[in-house]
């Protein structure tokens, strides 16, 4: 796929006045400003993010009512139903809310609904269930879900049962009868970037602090980092922004992962081949699947068990029971996306499917969201992908910058059973017989709101340099930026006006990767293109975009680009 690249005119002046202010190299500073980090203070916080940087646990709408509610509940002894959800995000939220709450005085339980019997989030079906099953409890406590469940909260109330909802998904219309919602999408613009892990972070420092000033016995004592490493597993899975207090979440979780005394995280980085220093990377392409699994196929209950169990034989049989599953999720996830891609393409014309909506009977509905960034992947347009059987199907979307998909699906409304999620992805329920009518309607808001240059995937790159000034010196000062992910991608250069300094070779058993030499006459690099397939190698004078990278293959440290695209030589 060609990209549209997005080159930057230079700021030279905030360019320079970082340089002077920071002692820092030009690179390092143009990646900044481009960033929005020109002020000194700011970008000072972002190249170093310290959980002292995290704000009042209290500024987020409702939190003082929710600790009210879970501290009576607390005093009277009441049991608390922790009522989570099947992600990563959910599961992690749940865990940690477990170890603090359970370890601190509450009588908690926790429910993770079936996916495929009880459906997403908290449904009558699920609360009735979760009812049955706990019935002396007077306390829910909705983490990752709630926002938009305003029967099944009003059914809990009428049956004597109090709702603290913690979530971040967005409001849609009419907001549930809940004793506290303690949702950011609700505030003046506080933590709005927050997933549910995180919000359980500060829910967690809320009641700290608040049994602190009541001089309540444990809390003094009671060390929250521990939990970072729940908090950076939920964080990553879900594709927050890592800006801001993510960051921070984020940077610090990495390195708790890294050394985290946790049996079964331990034994699910073992089985996944993941080393210290964990990267996101790891986090998103190893751990969250295998810890999606779970809920994907069967239930989130496994995973949640292995993220607190503390007896390493037992963790080694889930790790490889989810390890399992993830093959089998894999090997069903290959076939639809296969089967996607090619009814796409058979009948794809780019003028006119600015939305893709694909539905098929008894696709399998636990893995429809993974398919549907593989189709937003191959075709770059927002896809809708939707499955299952009987009388009513669902679905998972994703969607590209500038066409927001949870508000889309709102002006759908009467085509749908049920929807909800965020600007970037999010759930429907949807009769068989109304998807072609979905289709049409969400390519009729698309046509609307989406200019065609943005249906060509944007290559935002962060300045151009010549080899020679990615030293090692420089890429000590990018790191400092990391963790790269969401929201902050890793640094991506333009190097001007090369040639192949050794001929390409091919890599890989299928020689689906290409490894080359370049030169710009100043300096030269190694260079690998990674899944380029049967596209066309670069030839005469050429410019590159590429991410600068450190690999330590073999035991021995270098510095090479990982390419992203090329361009015969601007002339102009």
């Amino acid at each position: 796929m060609k990209y549209r690249w997005n080159l930057p005119t230079p700021r030279l002046l905030e360019i320079r006045a970082l340089r002077e202010r920071l002692g820092i190299g030009e690179l390092a500073a143009s990646c900044l400003v481009e960033r929005g980090f020109s002020d000194p203070v700011a970008a000072t916080a972002h190249l170093d993010p310290r959980l002292r940087g995290l704000s009042d646990p209290y500024r987020l709408p409702s939190m003082r009512a929710a600790v009210d509610r879970l501290w009576a509940a607390r005093v009277a002894g009441e049991e608390t139903v922790l009522f989570g959800d099947y992600d990563v995000d959910g599961v992690t939220s749940v865990a940690i809310l477990t170890e603090v709450l359970g370890s601190l005085g509450w009588k908690v339980v926790q429910f993770l609904p079936d996916r495929f019997s009880e459906g997403y989030g908290l449904t009558r079906t699920a609360a009735g269930n979760c009812r049955a099953a706990n019935p002396a409890a007077t306390l829910w406590l909705a983490v990752d879900c709630g926002t938009t469940a305003t029967g099944p909260i009003a059914w809990l109330r009428e049956h004597g049962v109090d709702t603290v909802v913690l979530d971040h998904h967005q409001p849609d219309g009419e907001l549930p009868a809940a004793v506290a919602l303690v949702n950011p999408q609700l505030g003046n613009g506080e933590g709005t970037e927050l997933c549910s892990a995180g919000l359980a972070f500060k829910l967690a420092h809320a009641v700290l602090k608040h049994g602190r000033e009541l001089g309540a016995d444990g809390f003094d004592a009671f060390d929250l980092r521990p939990l970072l490493d729940l908090v950076a597993l939920g964080t990553i899975a879900d594709l927050v922004p890592l800006r801001g207090e993510n960051r921070i979440l984020a940077r610090a979780g990495l390195e708790r992962l890294g050394n985290t005394r946790r049996p079964g995280i331990v034994a699910l980085k073992e089985v996944a081949g993941v080393n210290s220093p964990v990267r996101v990377e790891q986090v998103g392409y190893q751990l969250g699947p295998r810890l999606n699994a779970a809920g994907r196929l069967e239930s989130a209950r496994e995973a949640f068990d292995l993220v607190l169990c503390g007896d390493a034989a037992k963790a080694r049989r889930l790790a490889e029971g989810l390890d399992a599953r993830n093959r089998e999720r894999q090997a069903i996830e290959r076939t639809m996306s296969d089967d996607a891609i090619g009814a796409v393409r058979s009948r794809f014309d780019p003028a006119r499917d600015y939305v893709l909506v694909e539905a098929r009977l008894q696709w399998h509905i636990g893995v429809v969201g993974i398919v549907a960034s593989r189709v937003l992947r191959e075709f770059h347009r927002p896809t809708l992908i939707i499955g299952g059987e009987g009388g009513e199907w669902r679905g998972s979307g994703r969607s590209i910058a500038g066409f927001d998909l949870a508000a889309a699906l709102r002006a759908c409304d009467d085509l749908l059973v049920k929807h909800g999620g965020h600007a970037m992805a999010a759930g429907v329920t949807v009769l068989p017989e109304r998807v072609d009518e979905l289709r049409e309607r969400l390519n009729q808001i698309a046509r609307g709101s989406l200019a065609p240059d943005q249906l060509v995937p944007e290559l935002r790159l962060d300045g151009t340099v010549a080899l020679d000034g990615l030293d090692a010196g420089t890429m000590a000062e990018l790191a400092r930026m990391e963790p790269f992910g969401q929201g902050n991608p890793a640094v991506q250069v333009c190097i001007a006006g090369v040639r192949h300094a050794r001929p390409p070779q091919r890599l890989g058993k299928e020689g689906r990767h290409w490894k080359f030499s370049v030169t710009d006459g100043r300096g030269t690099m190694e260079c690998v293109w990674w899944g380029a397939g049967d596209r066309e190698v670069p030839v005469g004078e050429f410019d590159l975009a590429a991410v600068p990278e450190t690999s330590d293959y073999g035991g021995r440290s270098q510095i090479r680009l990982k390419l992203l695209d090329w361009r015969p030589r601007a002339t102009a």
